[in-house]
């Protein structure tokens, strides 16, 4: 006789299996709200922070770039000192030395070792002709007389261009008693004085008390053997860099202009990265110290009629450029 099957325990046993499964299921279910609950917390986190990030560094770069245009506006650079607006160079004037001012918007530069004049136009951004007017070597410094553009080399032999914008403009060379031993570096026009100034960089041959600025006659073409203005390197002005005083040469002028207005003389030293401004009488005025991230060196230095300072400064790792530099007292 077979035995009696309890169906009532199959399924009470059935139920129990069901209602653990179901457990099990809840506890599960419990789990992974728990963890997706937890993943979206987390993301949201990391997502908020990501957001800030982002928007932190958009804030950033839009300071960035606010402070840029400001610094292109006007770069504070030292006790008075300002870059109104800045011209970067092309390639060809990473190492310009010298310039002038021609008219509105259009300056004569040089380069120290081509024999070419370089008209740039700031408007346009761009060297707009280029004038041969002798061999290679190093050229230093250039002004402008009328239609004529003047260039200096650095061994004292100067340079007549005549008609400068003409196709074929017309060249002469003056030899003066500087030498290279000068090494002679800035040159302007004294309107007043109808003559041209050249100022030396580097040995006076009667000592080292002072740097020499010549006087270059443009009735006569002849140079006085004695300088017109001596930069006294003892005055007080010097002082502060007193401790760098080495055999006299603390103050190496690289470029020279007339202020259009008030008559002053000023002088840039591309050594030092400074200026220096004389009355017109020669005596001296004042001393400024440019910083060298914005003014690498500064050989060339020229006035707007209205009196605006345009400092040519040449270039290293960055370009070369024209800087419009504003003084307040």
């Amino acid at each position: 006789m077979e035995p009696k099957h309890d169906f009532g325990k199959d399924v009470f046993e059935t139920i129990q299996l069901q209602k653990q499964k179901q457990k099990k299921m809840r506890t599960i279910f419990k789990i992974m709200t728990v963890l997706i609950a937890t993943s979206f917390v987390v993301f949201l986190w990391y997502d908020s922070k990501a957001s800030g990030n982002e928007k932190g560094d958009k804030t950033e770069k839009l300071g960035k770039a606010k402070s840029s245009k400001q610094e292109n506006d006007q770069l504070t650079v030292s006790g008075g000192i300002s870059i109104v607006k800045k011209w970067d160079m092309p390639s060809i004037l990473v190492e310009i030395s010298g310039i002038t001012y021609m008219e509105e918007n259009r300056f004569a530069t040089v380069q120290d070792e081509l024999g070419k004049i370089f008209i740039y136009n700031t408007q346009k951004n761009a060297v707009e002709k280029e004038i041969t007017f002798g061999a290679d070597g190093d050229y230093e410094g250039l002004t402008m007389v009328n239609s004529t553009i003047w260039v200096l080399r650095a061994d004292g032999m100067l340079f007549e261009v005549s008609d400068a914008m003409a196709d074929k403009p017309s060249v002469k060379e003056y030899k003066t008693p500087l030498t290279v031993n000068h090494n002679v570096e800035g040159l302007c026009y004294d309107q007043a004085r109808n003559r041209l100034l050249l100022a030396i960089k580097d040995g006076e041959p009667n000592g080292n008390s002072y740097k020499g600025i010549y006087g270059f006659d443009l009735a006569t073409k002849k140079m006085q053997m004695e300088p017109v203005y001596k930069i006294n390197l003892d005055d007080k002005i010097f002082a502060s860099i007193s401790s760098k005083k080495k055999k006299g040469v603390e103050m190496m002028p690289s470029g020279i202009a007339i202020h259009p207005q008030t008559k002053e003389i000023y002088i840039t030293d591309g050594r030092n990265a400074g200026l220096l401004i004389m009355n017109a009488d020669g005596t001296l005025k004042k001393l400024y110290g440019f910083n060298k991230k914005e003014f690498n060196q500064p050989e060339g230095i020229t006035f707007k009629p209205n009196g605006d300072m345009l400092i040519s400064n040449e270039g290293s790792k960055e370009p070369g450029n024209i800087l419009n530099v504003a003084i307040s007292e």
